[in-house]
């Protein structure tokens, strides 16, 4: 059996049993990047000969942890001293950071072997992986589809096998997306968990690190690692790390009266058939299981994806001035200053970039503070209050990841709303700072679908219990996709 088709935990097993090397364990992930990525075009940077020099140096020593040998990507987003950190974007595309990104330090530290970096939407901004500067990446279940967006390259990496997990990121949907367009798992843990530091900001108040995995285990053991205080990003959290991947060891069969809470009123409208009836059949499996299904109210998620990217859009304003022309990034050639900005910023940001700059800058113009920004940060704190309200009657809240099933590339690149719809589900989260995981359900007409749900703040375990519950009740077998691209 070809190696990198294995989930990390089982990749893990071989590794510590003996019957598995590191560098075998590489050679074969990168043998099906060489075989598959002129294709899905996942990476944008293959670092083979360092994974290579990486493998051989772990082989010398006693395996360590649970990420010990496993070849992972990082999201382009992710500073790292191997390569460069070019956010998908031409504004970055000769940079090298001079340091790595504290979750990259930490999975270095765990004995896990960087394979390269990951396309993405540049700086984050889509839903599609369309929006990357060195071109689009594409679903390994159909290479006509879109593999979701912005970790769209992490997710699809994951799914064709290139390792044994990814690192993406999420500021609307991000992590969770990509993952269900893919039929793997993508974790978004609550704000704070896991440093920033070193993550390239896109909009501040959301973003957030997590990992896209094979199954929910997977998924568990790579948070583990990576979560914990930073004193380096004063957003960082000082709560403990619980010990999730030994937690999930011991998953009950049926976890006693688990109450899951569905928004239906939220869930009802713009959702495809497909995608309608297999969130139907998830509940259905929940109940004749045990569980029990609680009609719960978001009242203003309505309003969630406005909110957003007013918030989004106007942090992303501010963190991305710094694309000047002056410093570390691309320069173009002026006889003054203005036109060194104008020229920098028109020939190295792309159009969906250049559109929420535009957006951002205006809502925090004067004179339209009060009623875009400030507004939105209202709507915010009310949708907290919602959420708290809701978990009081269940313990855990389900929905649709996306509305619906990949879509083809090219399909909404010029309808920008149709695009931003596709994370209306999603968003509520990263507003309200909760952890969230989506996990496959099925796949329908040969695409992947996947179900979202969501857990109180710091609720991690609660989250991870419950998502490799519904994981085993589904019975959801991932496909590997050989010779489909």
């Amino acid at each position: 059996m070809d190696p990198a088709t294995l989930t990390l935990s089982a990749m893990a097993q071989q590794l510590h049993a003996g019957s598995l090397q590191p560098t075998t364990l590489v050679d074969a992930c990168l043998a099906r990047v060489a075989a598959r990525d002129e294709r899905l075009h996942c990476m944008t940077q293959v670092f083979a000969d360092e994974a290579r020099v990486r493998a051989r140096a772990l082989e010398a020593d006693t395996p360590g942890g649970p990420l010990w040998g496993i070849p992972w990507v990082a999201k382009d987003i992710l500073a790292t001293r191997l390569g460069r950190t070019t956010c998908g974007s031409r504004m970055l595309e000769h940079f090298r950071s001079p340091y790595d990104a504290t979750v990259v330090q930490r999975l270095e530290e765990a004995g896990a072997i960087l394979l390269g970096k990951s396309n993405m939407d540049e700086f984050g901004m889509g839903s599609s992986t369309e929006n990357s500067a060195f071109g689009d990446s594409r679903n390994p279940w159909d290479p006509e589809r879109v593999p979701g967006g912005s970790s769209g390259g992490s997710a699809a990496a994951v799914a064709a096998d290139y390792c044994g997990f990814a690192l993406g990121t999420d500021t609307g949907g991000s992590i969770r997306q990509p993952a269900a367009f893919c039929g793997v798992v993508g974790l978004k843990p609550t704000y704070g968990r896991v440093s920033r530091y070193g993550q390239v900001a896109f909009a501040s108040s959301l973003d957030q690190i997590g990992p896209i995995t094979k199954c929910v285990e997977d998924a568990a053991l790579v948070l583990q690692a990576v979560a914990g205080h930073d004193p380096r990003d004063s957003t960082s959290l000082r709560e403990a790390v619980p010990q999730w991947g030994t937690e999930l060891e011991s998953v009950p069969a049926a976890p006693a009266a688990v109450r899951v809470g569905v928004p239906r009123n939220f869930v009802q409208h713009g959702v495809e058939a497909a995608v309608r009836a297999d969130f139907a059949h998830v509940l259905d499996t929940l109940r004749a299981a045990g569980a029990s299904i609680v009609d719960v109210e978001i009242p203003h998620a309505r309003y969630a994806i406005a909110a957003y990217y007013i918030i989004a859009t106007a942090e992303a304003s501010s963190n991305l001035a710094r694309y000047d022309g002056v410093r570390y990034t691309r320069r173009e050639d002026a006889s003054d200053l203005g036109e060194l900005y104008a020229r920098t910023r028109t020939l190295g940001f792309g159009r969906e970039v250049k559109r929420r700059i535009l957006l951002g800058t205006f809502v925090l113009s004067s004179g339209y503070y009060d009623a875009y920004y400030l507004r939105a940060q209202k709507v915010r704190t009310l949708l907290r209050g919602d959420f708290d309200a809701a978990f009081a009657k269940c313990d855990i809240l389900a929905m649709p990841t996306s509305p619906t099933p990949p879509f083809r590339l090219g399909e909404r690149t010029q309808d920008p709303l149709q695009m931003y719809l596709s994370d209306v589900f999603t968003v509520p989260a990263n507003l309200a700072g909760l952890p969230a995981a989506s996990i496959p359900t099925a796949v329908v007409d040969g695409l992947p679908l996947g179900v979202q749900i969501y857990a109180p703040a710091l609720e991690e375990s609660r989250l991870l219990h419950a998502a490799a519950w519904l994981q085993g009740l589904l019975g959801f077998e991932r496909l590997t996709h050989r010779g489909r691209a």
